[in-house]
């Protein structure tokens, strides 16, 4: 083995001149002065900062006994005996009466409810005859309306139930479609 033909596998490692002694003059290409130009600098991110500031929000917050769903208008019986003019109660008529608004075009649940009671009596007699119906009505609510004669009248929502159907898709293979239909309406 001649050793003076020997290699390194790995070429010495060299250092980058710079400033003076290397190839970038004075300064070395880190301006002048102050943090920045030295050696070891670490400046602390500017986006941290904004981000400790910003509160923490987890889960729903403070607001987490708030339930998801909407709650119901409430209308009392007794401003219904008193500016509704017709017998038929139902959400259309509230509104047409000014009793409820609607929201974004969307007519919200109501809820009918008996002002309260006065030494263990109701405080407020109903003389007029109502037939309720699309609305959610108290037991006390329900008790006076069927006491002056009225009915109540509850629609059943039916839940919607999804089905698979084979359609052909656009290169001709076929693909599963899911679609919605009543309960009562399956072909």
């Amino acid at each position: 083995m001649q050793t003076h033909n020997l290699k390194r596998r790995t070429a010495n490692k060299t250092s980058i001149k710079v400033a003076r002694g290397g190839k970038r003059g004075k300064t070395a290409g880190r301006g002048t002065k102050g943090q920045k130009a030295r050696a070891g600098r670490k400046l602390r991110p500017e986006m941290r900062d904004t981000i400790k500031k910003i509160p923490k929000l987890r889960g729903r917050g403070k607001n987490s006994n708030i339930s998801f769903y909407t709650k119901p208008t409430i209308v009392k019986l007794e401003k219904i005996e008193t500016i509704l003019k017709g017998t038929v109660v139902n959400p259309t008529t509230l509104k047409e009466a000014g009793l409820i608004r609607s929201y974004k075009g969307v007519m919200p649940k109501v809820k009918i409810l008996l002002s309260g009671m006065v030494n263990g009596e109701e405080s407020a007699v109903i003389t007029k005859k109502f037939s309720v119906s699309d609305c959610l009505v108290s037991e006390t609510a329900k008790a006076a309306i069927e006491k002056a004669g009225g009915s109540i009248q509850l629609v059943e929502v039916k839940p919607k139930t999804q089905t698979v159907k084979e359609v052909k898709g656009p290169s001709g293979a076929k693909v599963k479609k899911e679609e919605e239909t009543k309960k009562g309406e399956e072909k």
